[in-house]
C-alpha cells in the first residue's frame, strides 16, 4: 500500500478527514493481527496486534517471509498453497478452518483462524491476512482440555496393558491425575486385606499426616469409609475443592483416589469424567494383578500338591510293609519274653505311626485325603475347642469365642475341621511367646467378600458360605512369609519345632471341602486366618456317628487279594491268614478276573486301587460285581484321588492300616451284604 496512493476500496469518508491518517489508525487499532503480504511472500506491513500475537516487533515482521510464521511440519504444504493462491486469489473469511497454527518467534505454536483479502481487484499487488488467536476461546479451551484428558487416559491405558508390575501403575496414577488437572494434591489409598484400614500407597502433595505406607481408618461411617464406598469426598481444611474416586473390582472395594485443589469448584463434569476413566483403568489393572497373583499361587500349590500326593502314596505303601511286619514281629513267640526286643519293636512302630501321620498331612494338603462331610454347628465346635485350649495353652493367652447370632452350620469333615483349627491355634500360640489374645469368630460371609477362587466356582458352587476366623495378637508375618505360608515344609520356626505342614494341611482341607483359606497379617499387627466353608443347604442335622462293627470274621472266609506291590501283598496275606481266612493272591486286575471264572467261590474282594498299567481296582470291582452280583468289595489306597472315577459309596481302607482296622473294614463290608 503506497503512502501516496489514494484509497481504492470504494469507501466515502466525511469531509475534512485525512484518508491516509484514518486508514493508518484503523490498521494500527484493529484487534486482530493484520499482515499485508506481497506477491513474493514477504510481509510489507504489520500492525501491533500481529506483533503481540507472534512475539515480534512490528519492524521485525516487516520484510520477514510469511513462511517463517508457519510451523516447520507444514511449511512445504503452506508454500505450495500460497503459490496456488497467488495464481487465483479469492477472499476467504474466518471460520472455514479450525486447525491452523502459527509459529511464534520462540518456536511455540498458537492456534489461529485466518481470513485472506486479496487487493488485486483494487489495483494493489497484496493480500491482507487477518489472524485471530483462538486458544483462549471457551469452546476451544474446553476442546483442548478434553483432548488433553483423553491423551492422558490413553497413555495410562497403554501403560496398564504393558506394565506387569501393578506398583508402577500405583505410583503413576496420582501423578497423572495431578498433572492433567493441574492441581496440588492427589493421593491413592488402597484397602488393606483386613478391610478396615486404607494404606497411603502413592501420592503427590501429601499432607503432613499422610506419609507413604501410613494407615487410615476406613470403617463404614467415617469420612474415608464414605469416600471408599460412596465416593463422598471428605472435607479438608484449607482446600477449596476435594473429590473422591472409589476404586472397585469384582463387587468389592479396592481403594480410593483423593484429589485436592486450592481453587474452588475445580472438578467439573469433564474433570470428573477423566478421573472416573483413570480410576476404572487403575481398578481393572489392580484386580487383574490380584487375580493373576492368586491364580499363580494356586497353580504353584496345585503343582506341589500333585507331587506330595504321589510321594505320600508311595510312602504309604512302604509304611504298610514296615508297620505290617512290625505287627507280625511283635507277636512272634521268640520275642514274647524279650523285653529289649519288644522295646525296639515298639519304638519302630511308634516311628511308623508318626510317618503315617506325616503322610496324612501331605494327603490333606494335596486334597487326596478321605473326607466324611457332615453338618457341623460351628459355635458348639469353637466353644469346645476353646475350652480344651484354655486348659492346654499358655495361661497368659486369653481365648474368646464370638459367633454371629444364628450362624448356620457348615458342611465339612468334623475331625479334619477341628484339626485345622487346632493347627492354626498352635501357630498363634507360637507367635505370642509372651502371651496375648486368641479369638475365634464365625459369621455368614457376604458375597462381596468371597475369595476369587470361590466367586469363579460356577453354577455348581455352593450358594452361601460361613467364615471361621482365628485371630491372634502375635508378631505377625512380613509379606514374603505370608506369600509362602501355605507351602508344605516352609516354616520360620527353629529346627525341630515344626514340620511346615500345619497351614499346608489347613489349605488342602479347605480346598477339598469346596472352600478357601486366607491370611491377613502384618509385622506387629497379629495374624488372622480366615477359613471359608460352604454352608449346609437348608437346616440339616449333624450326621449320626457310625458305630464300628465288631471285628468278627467268619471262619474260613475266602478272600481274593489283589495288590501289585509284592511286599505289601505279603504283609496283607499274613494279616488275613492270622484271621483264619483262605487267601487267593493276584498281582494284577487281569489275574484277578481269571480267578473270578464261573464256578469260583469268593467271599470278598480286597483290592488296591492303583494296580500299575492294567485294570484299576475300581474297574476290577465293577467287573467282579457284574460276574458275582452282591460280592463284598473293599478297596485299598495310599491316597483317595484314585477314587474319583469310582461310583460313590465304595468302601475304602486307607494305607497304612493295622490288623484291627483291616478286620473291622472286612467285617463292615460283609455285614453290608
Amino acid at each position: 500500500m503506497a503512502a501516496d496512493a489514494p484509497p481504492a476500496i470504494g469507501v466515502r469518508l466525511p469531509p475534512g478527514l485525512d484518508p491516509h491518517g484514518v486508514f493508518r489508525s484503523l490498521f494500527a487499532a484493529y484487534p486482530d493481527a493484520l499482515l499485508v503480504v506481497g506477491h513474493d511472500g514477504s510481509i510489507v506491513l504489520a500492525n501491533p496486534a500481529a506483533a503481540a500475537l507472534l512475539d515480534y516487533g512490528v519492524d521485525e515482521l516487516v520484510g520477514l517471509p510469511v513462511d517463517a510464521l508457519v510451523p516447520d511440519a507444514i511449511r512445504p504444504r503452506h508454500a505450495a498453497y500460497r503459490r496456488a493462491y497467488a495464481d487465483s486469489p479469492r477472499a476467504r473469511p474466518m471460520g472455514t478452518q479450525m486447525d491452523l497454527l502459527a509459529r511464534r518467534r520462540d518456536g511455540s505454536e498458537v492456534m489461529v483462524e485466518i481470513a485472506l483479502s486479496p487487493l488485486q481487484d483494487h489495483g494493489l499487488p497484496y493480500v491482507v491476512a487477518a489472524i485471530r488467536g483462538i486458544g483462549a476461546y471457551p469452546r476451544v479451551r474446553q476442546a483442548l482440555q478434553r483432548a488433553r484428558y483423553s491423551e492422558q487416559v490413553a497413555q495410562f491405558g497403554r501403560l496398564a496393558v504393558d506394565a506387569r508390575d501393578p506398583q508402577l501403575l500405583v505410583e503413576q496414577a496420582p501423578r497423572v491425575a495431578a498433572e492433567a488437572l493441574e492441581i496440588e494434591s492427589a493421593v491413592l489409598l488402597l484397602l488393606e486385606p483386613g478391610r478396615h484400614e486404607l494404606r497411603v500407597a502413592a501420592g503427590v502433595g501429601l499432607l503432613p499426616d499422610e506419609p507413604l505406607g501410613s494407615r487410615l481408618s476406613a470403617v463404614a461411617g467415617t469420612a474415608l469409609g464414605r469416600a471408599l464406598h460412596e465416593g463422598v469426598a471428605p472435607p479438608v481444611a484449607g482446600w477449596g475443592s476435594v473429590h473422591a474416586v472409589p476404586l472397585a473390582g469384582r463387587d468389592q472395594a479396592l481403594g480410593v483416589l483423593l484429589l485436592r485443589a486450592r481453587a474452588p469448584e475445580r472438578f467439573g463434569s469433564d474433570e470428573r469424567r477423566f478421573l472416573d476413566l483413570l480410576g476404572s483403568l487403575l481398578a481393572t489393572s489392580l484386580q487383574r494383578a490380584h487375580s493373576e497373583e492368586a491364580l499363580n499361587h494356586s497353580q504353584r500349590l496345585e503343582s506341589v500338591g500333585q507331587l506330595t500326593g504321589g510321594i505320600a502314596h508311595d510312602f504309604n505303601n512302604l509304611l504298610t510293609v514296615i508297620s505290617g511286619n512290625l505287627q507280625v514281629l511283635e507277636e512272634l513267640p521268640a520275642l514274647a519274653g524279650d523285653v529289649f526286643g519288644q522295646q525296639l519293636v515298639g519304638a519302630a512302630a511308634r516311628a511308623s505311626r508318626r510317618g503315617a501321620e506325616l503322610t496324612g498331612k501331605l494327603l490333606t494338603f494335596s486334597r487326596r485325603q478321605v473326607l466324611q462331610p457332615a453338618a457341623i454347628d460351628v459355635e458348639i465346635l469353637l466353644e469346645s475347642l476353646a475350652d480344651m485350649l484354655r486348659r492346654t495353652l499358655d495361661q497368659r493367652i486369653r481365648i474368646s469365642v464370638e459367633a454371629e447370632p444364628g450362624c448356620p452350620q457348615v458342611l465339612a469333615d468334623p475331625a479334619q475341621l477341628e484339626s485345622a483349627l487346632l493347627n492354626v491355634a498352635i501357630n498363634a500360640r507360637d507367635a505370642m511367646p509372651e502371651g496375648g489374645a486368641l479369638e475365634f469368630c464365625c459369621r455368614t460371609l457376604p458375597a462381596a467378600e468371597l475369595p476369587i477362587e470361590l466367586t469363579a466356582g460356577g453354577s455348581a458352587a455352593p450358594e452361601r458360605y460361613v467364615e471361621i476366623a482365628v485371630a491372634d495378637s502375635g508378631v505377625g508375618m512380613p509379606e514374603h512369609v505370608k506369600e509362602r505360608a501355605f507351602e508344605p515344609f516352609f516354616t520360620t520356626k527353629e529346627a525341630g519345632r515344626g514340620t511346615g505342614l500345619g497351614l499346608a494341611t489347613v489349605y488342602g482341607f479347605a480346598r477339598q471341602s469346596r472352600g478357601a483359606v486366607l491370611i491377613d497379617s502384618a509385622p506387629g499387627a497379629g495374624t488372622t486366618v480366615r477359613l471359608v466353608l460352604p454352608e449346609v443347604p437348608g437346616s440339616g442335622e449333624p450326621a449320626p456317628v457310625e458305630t464300628a462293627p465288631r471285628a468278627q470274621l467268619p471262619a474260613g472266609l475266602h478272600v481274593l487279594l489283589v495288590e501289585d506291590d509284592a511286599e505289601v501283598r505279603q504283609v496283607v496275606q499274613r494279616f488275613l491268614a492270622g484271621f483264619g481266612c483262605r487267601v487267593t493272591e493276584c498281582a494284577s486286575g487281569e489275574d484277578a478276573l481269571a480267578a473270578l471264572a464261573p464256578g469260583a467261590v469268593i467271599d470278598v474282594l480286597l483290592s488296591d486301587i492303583a494296580l500299575g498299567a492294567g485294570l484299576r481296582g475300581t474297574e476290577l470291582a465293577e467287573k467282579a460285581r457284574e460276574r458275582m452280583p452282591g460280592l463284598p468289595v473293599l478297596l485299598m489306597s495310599g491316597y483317595s484321588s484314585a477314587l474319583l472315577d469310582a461310583p460313590p459309596g465304595w468302601p475304602l481302607l486307607r494305607k497304612p492300616y493295622t490288623r484291627t482296622e483291616l478286620a473291622r473294614a472286612l467285617a463292615r463290608v460283609i455285614a453290608a451284604r
